[in-house]
């Protein structure tokens, strides 16, 4: 996040767009909440009828894959109005003048026709957004999850600066992040292309800086991405894959596929607190222990670094994760010589400038934020307040695309798939929980009614749904929170696994794959004599 959670009671402009954020972000909900009961204003852009559609003052309900088009049409009504922020524009971005001219085409009227949103909401959502003095911004994989993912996201950072809501208070471009310490991972580089701090592996001054800190040489070879390790191993490119906390047998698309390819490895490692589908597959599965049995920090969504103390002695043989890793390397040939924990942490603020001011002792009882570059710096609530690390900020011109996979004759039903409240991802640890089990049982589809009624398909049926890449069983839930040609499958439930379906397809730029946009077909199941 570019901006803090507690800045958000104190926006007057909340846009949420791709983020279920009752279900999925409840605490930060509570925020908005707060926020709206000072008389901020909500724009939820979303393909379902969301539990947060009932709290907005406009709701833009545009078909799955349509963020671009959406977001263009929302700068275009901002420029034909006047509502943006000439200063800033002027003095702290580039690029604007041709990028003006590629959102001429963007009209209400021509985004409607893409988007399925009538084009007085564009426009009502437009003005609402632009005339804000501390407009937020807020997404999760409903924007990222895309084959043009990564052009989303520019959108959204286009139209931030655009009406200049970037380095201010209650304002900016916040990703929330959808697992714990998902922040503080890509920190620490687990990312292929990157050291910890986000420094590039293939800059040379860099890699020097990485080597002589680790007395070891460094490749200058940019590593491949999850998805694009799973193709490696069913190529036969990739022999062996080491998997820490990650279930990739029932959270990848086409999970017959990336199952396939794990099963063609010559060695597989995963190292789990719980044996998971994923692990039921290794050749050696490593037990490690959960957060509340080891010592460290996490960081979380609004870039908070956070000490993690340990509460309870782990099960059986579990072993700290940092415990492993270090093991392990030293019997590689690497001896990490690290006496403690905090010693690592130490050795981090050496390497990153943005972390060189946060230790254990001023994180004590509370977090702080990054970037925090000296001992007496208190932190970073909101990023980019005297600029932008490139110096300017770059308007990134961008045109609408459609998905990879949209609906024909043969699937003409959009499937998308997500979380719900009480389940959470692939349930390794919720579905244990006896109390969560008993409000959330089993998986479903939610279908329209109208979709239901042509089909003949009654509440609770249990209806066959199938892809170009596979079928499943499940329970229909009659629900007006997807529009007609759309439905809806959470992930968590491997009896009826949402993967099975989804498209392999990914965004050219950062290599995610396309879980939110597939086409599938829906037929009742035959009746056996």
């Amino acid at each position: 996040m570019t901006n803090s959670m507690s800045e958000i009671e104190n926006n007057d402009v909340i846009f949420v767009i791709g983020s279920n954020t009752t279900e999925t972000h409840p605490i930060v909900w509570l925020k908005m909440k707060k926020a709206l009961n000072k008389g901020a204003k909500l724009i939820v852009a979303d393909p379902r009828r969301i539990n947060l559609a009932k709290f907005a003052h406009v709701w833009l309900q545009q078909k799955s894959g349509t963020d671009v088009a959406l977001l263009n049409a929302i700068m275009h009504v901002l420029f034909k109005e006047g509502l943006i922020d000439r200063v800033f524009i002027l003095v702290r971005t580039e690029g604007f003048e041709e990028f003006k001219k590629s959102l001429e085409e963007y009209t209400p009227e021509y985004a409607e026709k893409i988007t399925g949103v009538p084009k007085e909401k564009i426009i009502k959502a437009a003005l609402l957004y632009g005339k804000a003095q501390r407009a937020g911004i807020y997404y999760t994989m409903g924007i990222t999850q895309h084959s043009h993912g990564t052009e989303n996201v520019y959108a959204i950072a286009n139209l931030s600066l655009m009406t200049g809501n970037l380095g201010i208070e209650s304002t900016g471009v916040n990703p929330l992040r959808g697992q714990n310490n998902v922040q503080g991972s890509s920190d620490m580089a687990c990312l292929p292309n990157l050291y910890p701090g986000y420094q590039r592996v293939d800059i040379p001054a860099i890699r020097e800086k990485f080597e002589n800190a680790w007395d070891v040489k460094l490749s200058d070879k940019i590593g491949l991405t999850a998805p694009e390790m799973i193709d490696a191993a069913l190529e036969g490119k990739l022999k062996a894959m080491y998997i820490m906390g990650e279930n990739p047998a029932l959270s990848d698309p086409d999970i017959n596929h990336t199952i396939k390819a794990l099963k063609k490895l010559d060695f597989l490692v995963v190292q789990d607190i719980f044996l998971t589908e994923t692990a039921e597959l290794a050749d050696v599965v490593i037990p490690a222990t959960c957060f509340a049995e080891k010592d460290g920090t996490f960081t979380n969504t609004e870039r908070r670094v956070q000490r993690v103390r340990k509460a309870v002695e782990p099960p059986g043989e579990a072993k700290e994760d940092s415990w492993i890793i270090t093991e392990l390397s030293k019997r590689l040939g690497y001896d990490m010589k690290y006496s403690s924990i905090e010693e690592v942490f130490q050795e981090i603020g050496k390497v990153w400038q943005a972390v060189v001011g946060i230790t254990y002792h001023r994180i004590e009882k509370q977090g702080i934020q990054w970037p925090c570059p000296t001992l007496d710096h208190p932190g970073t609530p909101y990023l980019f307040k005297g600029g932008f690390p490139r110096g300017k900020a770059q308007f990134i011109m961008l045109k609408y695309r459609p998905s990879a996979e949209l609906p024909d004759e043969n699937y003409p039903f959009i499937l998308s798939t997500g979380r719900q409240l009480f389940q959470y991802h692939t349930g390794s640890m919720t579905r244990r929980v006896d109390a969560i089990n008993t409000v959330s049982p089993e998986p479903y589809i939610e279908i329209n009614p109208q979709d239901a009624n042509r089909l003949g398909i009654a509440d609770e049926q249990k209806i066959k749904v199938s892809s170009r890449r596979g079928e499943i069983e499940i329970k229909a839930w009659i629900s007006e929170r997807p529009d007609k040609g759309v439905v809806f499958i959470p992930f968590h439930f491997k009896e009826a696994a949402a993967n099975m379906l989804t498209n392999i397809a990914l965004d050219p730029f950062c290599k995610i794959p396309e879980l939110k946009v597939c086409a599938v077909r829906i037929e009742k199941l035959k009746v056996k004599s």
